[in-house]
């Protein structure tokens, strides 16, 4: 854990601690809102930024990471929140917004915080809206960005594909050319007897042809 990828110097000197105070902070970022919570009581400033207490309301699956590379996804659920949170899951866009889960420290018995880091940040895939007569319970999926690798590329190394991203670029323009092109190089050429002349007209012809078809 020691060696791990974002651990600061304020977490490993709190690892070195007798006891320990550990905690969870969940951070979804809808498109007008930003719902932060976190598995104790009272407020949490993480950052400047102020995580409301869920307390045992707050649940959130095992987070699994290994030496492969693949996705692993992570569960969150939210137990009877007020209606802003409720609101925001009824009516929001949340797929593809960005979920971050956050693994911290606090000083003592207190709600200051020795340090965190980011135990996993993915978008979210799936969200589920349960009533009960305790109150709605949130259940939130998400998945790391290592999911799209898994995803299908429509992009491809044309002029058309190009432009789409970057209007006006002409890098990929002479791609559609180069499919039959024969390219003469290190030996000789079929219509001359391969001397400097016959190679400097035949690279001459071929530039001025590639210009006219811009």
């Amino acid at each position: 854990m020691a060696t791990r990828q974002g651990l600061d110097s304020s977490i490993v000197n709190r690892l070195g601690a007798d006891e320990q105070a550990l905690f969870l902070a969940v951070k979804a970022e809808f498109d007008t809102d930003i719902v932060r919570v976190w598995t104790g009581i009272d407020d949490l400033t993480i950052d400047t930024e102020t995580y409301t207490g869920a307390g045992q309301l707050l649940s959130i699956s095992n987070v699994e990471e290994s030496t492969d590379l693949k996705s692993a996804g992570l569960s969150v659920g939210i137990s009877g929140m007020d209606t802003t949170v409720l609101n925001l899951a009824l009516t929001e866009n949340y797929q593809n917004r960005f979920i971050t889960l956050y693994l911290g420290y606090l000083m003592g018995k207190t709600n200051e915080v020795a340090g965190t880091l980011v135990l996993f940040k993915g978008r979210m895939t799936t969200l589920t809206v349960t009533d009960t007569p305790q109150g709605s319970n949130i259940s939130i999926n998400a998945e790391n960005r290592l999911i799209d690798l898994d995803r299908p590329s429509n992009f491809r190394y044309t002029k058309e594909s190009q432009n789409f991203l970057h209007n006006g670029d002409t890098g990929f323009n002479r791609v559609a050319s180069l499919q039959d092109k024969e390219i003469v190089w290190g030996k000789q050429s079929d219509t001359g007897s391969g001397g400097t002349g016959s190679g400097s007209n035949n690279r001459a012809a071929t530039i001025a042809r590639n210009r006219a078809e811009e």
